[in-house]
């Protein structure tokens, strides 16, 4: 075959993971990322990153619900995943991150989000008419109660979900590097610190993707942007992008210096197959590039104006550079043999299951959910029941 070098075994010749796996861990990475961001200002009374607080639950909440959909559309029987569910076993790692994602969905995001947005959702319910006013009634579940006493209560237990939810947000991710790591591993992705390196890619996927929002956003609603808040989540940003790319280069430090019989397949690959997507993408315009403008950023005396510029584009190619991780990874880790005699490569089809156009529907429909959810919650200050006033004074 003209795309396989050496000696290939058949069933090693065609690739079991496409690029909805590699979409899988990288929108569960949004969605920890976004969670952890929200805890700054929730758990340890981070003031100024308090504009993208709402904002960074609902991009949770719109990147988990669809989360669990590259993995429906990889299984060729995709109603036969509910069985995990119905009869769980303690041993299968597949089905315990299905209780770990409902427990994450149920009980951590949307009570954070109830919670929070409790208040204003009674108001607007009293604001409204028709079936707004019943579609609000019923997201309040009956609840009227707006005292002061209530809404500290409210505070109180808001607060105790998001410290549950951040280990919450650390195993919800967590277990992917797992998978990776331990339960299919090959010489790619068999290191202790595959779900640590996960990990903090994630957050920093999570928090460049609130970070371009918020700007996209209020450039869109023509709103000012917050200076003070979006230099602090920069900064937040900047730290956690030094942490990963930290224990990614320890990581490869390892490799290299341990040189097992592995190595020479995994060195070849890098110079061949992935060059482009790991060194060129990865590590040059995803990881240098982005920390060198970041670093700028917080060095430099730069105008509002240039600084906002820097922070787009640092986000954007930070997200290129985890996305790229992730294929190098997902896609990566399968194009060589067990024997390291062999190697394939991965045509990605375009119209097909598991083809581009799908992992594009993939990647817009959160965005998609996310907008309704800004209409229906909207994330700024205050403005629920003032809009829901206004329309009803105007009916």
């Amino acid at each position: 075959m003209p795309h396989v070098d050496g000696f290939m075994y058949p069933n090693e010749i065609e690739l079991q993971w496409s690029v909805l796996i590699v979409l899988y861990p990288f929108i569960t990475g949004l969605v920890a990322g976004a969670f952890i961001l929200a805890s700054l200002e929730r758990v340890f009374n981070v003031q100024a990153v308090k504009p993208t607080y709402r904002l960074a639950l609902l991009t949770a909440l719109a990147f988990l619900l669809v989360a669990p959909l590259p993995l429906q559309l990889h299984l060729g029987h995709p109603e036969r995943s509910f069985e995990m569910l119905f009869t769980p076993h303690t041993t299968s790692a597949m089905a315990m991150f299905g209780f770990v994602y409902l427990w994450y969905l149920m009980v951590v995001l949307l009570l954070e989000i109830w919670l929070d947005y409790r208040k204003e959702l009674v108001l607007a319910a009293r604001a409204s008419r028709g079936l707004k006013r019943l579609l609000y009634r019923a997201i309040t579940l009956g609840s009227d109660n707006i005292s002061a006493a209530s809404l500290r209560i409210d505070d109180r237990v808001g607060r105790i979900v998001t410290i549950v939810g951040i280990p919450s947000a650390f195993l919800l991710h967590g277990y992917v590097g797992f998978i990776f790591g331990s339960i299919k591993a090959n010489p790619w992705w068999s290191t202790p610190l595959m779900p640590i390196v996960f990990l903090f890619s994630a957050i920093v996927s999570g928090i460049a993707a609130v970070l371009l929002l918020y700007i996209a956003i209020s450039r869109l609603r023509r709103a000012t942007i917050d200076l003070v808040c979006v230099d602090t989540v920069a900064r937040y940003l900047y730290y956690a992008f030094l942490v990963d790319f930290s224990l990614e280069m320890l990581d490869l430090v390892h490799r290299i210096y341990e040189a097992d019989e592995s190595f020479r397949a995994l060195d070849f690959m890098v110079k061949t197959r992935l060059f482009t997507s790991q060194i060129v993408l990865q590590i040059g315009l995803g990881t240098l590039m982005p920390l060198a403008i970041l670093a700028a950023t917080q060095l430099l005396r730069l105008a509002p104006a240039t600084r906002i510029r820097l922070y787009v584009i640092g986000s954007v190619l930070t997200l290129t550079g985890i996305l790229a991780m992730r294929w190098n990874v997902v896609i990566g880790g399968q194009l060589f043999s067990k024997s390291f005699l062999g190697y394939t490569t991965y045509k990605m089809s375009f119209a097909t299951r598991e083809g581009m156009l799908p992992a594009i529907l993939v990647m817009l429909l959160p965005l998609a959910i996310l907008a309704v959810l800004i209409k229906l919650l909207p994330p700024w200050e205050q403005p629920l029941a003032l809009a829901n006033q206004a329309d009803a004074e105007t009916s």
